[in-house]
Order: structure tokens, then C-alpha cells, then sequence
């Protein structure tokens, strides 16, 4: 089966965009999607938490472990508004993460649960075709498993489906980073894999992309990052300042350029406008999936250490 080129754009939202309500959210999505539609784009990734800048319409005075069950309560009308958009604008969305409230016990039975947690920090993508496919975070940062702050249940399972004839995968900010989920995906032929992220600090941008970087290499696969920049206002207050930027990685061989770099902007705290949008065009995917299958210069495939013994002295 042939694969055909795919074009990527990725948008590192402004945070320092004030909104008044979810529907302003919504319409600067669905502007966003016409824009990089007409930048011939098929897939618009958003960044982590893109609830974060919901934050500057939340109700005053909630304290940080109240944050995430507001934002959930956004949620069910996010998903239906934006199951419309990617159909209507004909083009596929990641529309970042943001929490949802866990609906059964189930659903968390094979999971670690927090005694004041009963959310998921989620990626959420509408397809054109009308699916919507999600991704719970899996490895939480201390943040996130605090009950005085983000209090989350981390997901138990990675979804790895197909649209475009692409083998694809959703890993989420710090779960990019883990080798063992690496090596975890590492069998099942994965073109793609879409990294919504948020970091703080220019530190967490480079464990973040760095990482994302060393899976285009070691799983011979197309990588796409974003997290946002800036900081929300909220109620005339700052909160923390987001640093990042937006890329996508692939391979370093020769047939497609030597350096792994398909496109990618320098991480900054600040920006201007809605935040930068850049298209990643003709990602080869037909040549990617080529060298994985045994035409990588040195690549073994997905190699195991099973033979290895560590000896520590």
C-alpha cells in the first residue's frame, strides 16, 4: 500500500489570550482550523491542557484543586462543539488535552487511584470521518498526582489506530519521555506519533522535545510536538508562564535530509497574537516506513536487550 504525504500543522497557542467563555475558545479554534486548512494542512495538533486558557473565564476564587473539576465540567460541550468542527472544516484536530471526569469505577480498575482523584488528563481527536479517538496521560507529574493541586488518575493503556493508512499513537507530554513505553510500542509498526505537551521552564521543553526527537530515531517514526506559551490572566493575576515551541521530528538518514528535522520553531515564554502556527509539509511517511522496513543505515529494527546481562560492581 502506497502512503501518501501528510501535512501537519501545528498551533502553540498564546495563553495570554484572554477569552470570556467557552464559545470565544471554540471560534478561535475553528479560526485556526480555516487557516491551516488553507495552509494545506490535515491535522492541527494543539497543545496540553489547552484548558489551561479556559482558566481565564473560571469562576473567581477556586482554589488549585478545584481547577481540574471545572475544567471538566467544560468538557461534554468542547467535545460536542468540536466533533462539528473537524467534520465542517474537513480537516483532523488534536485538540490538546484537558480533563474529563472518569465515568465508572471499571474504567480505573486496573489503575493506581488517588483518594481525591476521579479525572483523566485526556487528548481529545476528531477526525473528518466523524471519529473521535482518545488518550489518557499515563505517567502524571508530581502536579498532577498532588490532591492540594491537579489531583489525576494516570490512563492504563496506549490506543494505537489507523487513519490515512498511517499507524498512529497519542503520547502525552512526559509520557514521551519514559523508554519503557518506548520500548512498549516499539513492535507494532507505528508511523506516527502526535505529543501534546506543557512545560514551565525551558528545562521541561528540552526533556520534552529532546525525547520526542530520540523516538523519530529509535522507532523510526514521524514525531509532532506543541505545548503553548505564555501565561493565562486570571483575574488580573498571572499564572505561571508556559515555555515551548512546536516541531516535527523524523528519522536522521541520509533519504531524508541527514539532521531528523521536518519543521520546528525555538522555544520562547512569550509571543504575540493567537499564539504560532507552522505547517510541516510532505512529511515522506511512503519513505519512512521504507527504512523502517529494513532500509535504515544502521537501524536493527526494534531491538531487544534480552541477551544482555548489566553487571554492577
Amino acid at each position: 500500500m502506497t502512503l501518501s504525504p501528510l501535512n501537519i500543522a501545528l498551533w502553540a497557542i498564546n495563553l495570554e489570550t484572554s477569552l470570556k467563555s467557552l464559545s470565544d475558545w471554540i471560534e478561535m479554534t475553528s479560526y485556526r482550523m480555516e487557516q491551516a486548512k488553507e495552509q494545506g494542512a490535515e491535522l492541527l495538533l494543539m497543545p496540553e491542557y489547552v484548558s489551561e486558557q479556559w482558566m481565564s473565564f473560571a469562576p473567581a476564587g477556586i482554589g488549585p484543586d478545584e481547577e481540574i473539576p471545572w475544567m471538566a465540567t467544560q468538557a461534554a460541550e468542547a467535545i460536542d462543539q468540536l466533533k462539528v468542527l473537524a467534520i465542517n472544516h474537513d480537516i483532523g484536530l488534536l485538540a490538546g488535552t484537558f480533563p474529563v471526569g472518569i465515568d465508572t469505577k471499571d474504567e480505573v480498575s486496573d489503575s493506581p487511584v488517588n483518594d481525591n482523584s476521579g479525572y483523566y488528563n485526556r487528548a481529545h481527536l476528531f477526525l473528518p470521518d466523524g471519529r473521535y479517538i482518545t488518550q489518557d496521560k499515563l505517567c502524571l507529574t508530581p502536579n498532577e498526582q498532588d490532591p492540594q493541586a491537579w489531583c489525576l488518575t494516570p490512563g492504563n493503556k496506549v490506543k494505537i489506530f489507523t487513519w490515512r493508512s498511517l499507524r498512529i499513537a497519542i503520547l502525552i507530554c512526559l509520557d514521551v519521555e519514559m523508554p519503557a513505553l518506548s520500548s512498549l510500542i516499539a513492535d507494532h509498526d507505528i508511523d506516527l506519533i502526535l505529543v501534546p505537551s506543557m512545560t514551565s521552564k525551558l528545562a521541561g521543553y528540552n526533556r520534552v522535545f529532546g525525547c520526542a526527537k530520540a523516538r523519530a530515531i529509535e522507532l523510526q517514526a514521524a514525531v509532532a510536538a506543541v505545548g503553548p506559551i505564555g501565561a493565562t490572566d486570571f483575574f488580573g493575576k498571572k499564572r505561571q508562564n508556559q515555555t515551548s515551541a512546536a516541531a516535527v521530528y523524523i528519522p536522521c538518514e541520509e533519504s531524508l535530509g541527514h539532521i531528523g528535522v521536518a519543521t520546528e520553531i525555538s522555544p520562547t515564554d512569550t509571543t504575540v497574537g493567537q499564539g504560532p502556527l507552522i505547517v510541516a509539509k510532505d512529511i515522506p511517511f511512503e519513505e519512512i516506513r521504507r527504512l523502517r522496513n529494513g532500509s535504515a543505515e544502521v537501524w536493527p529494527g526494534a531491538w531487544k536487550a534480552d541477551h544482555v546481562v548489566v553487571e554492577d560492581d
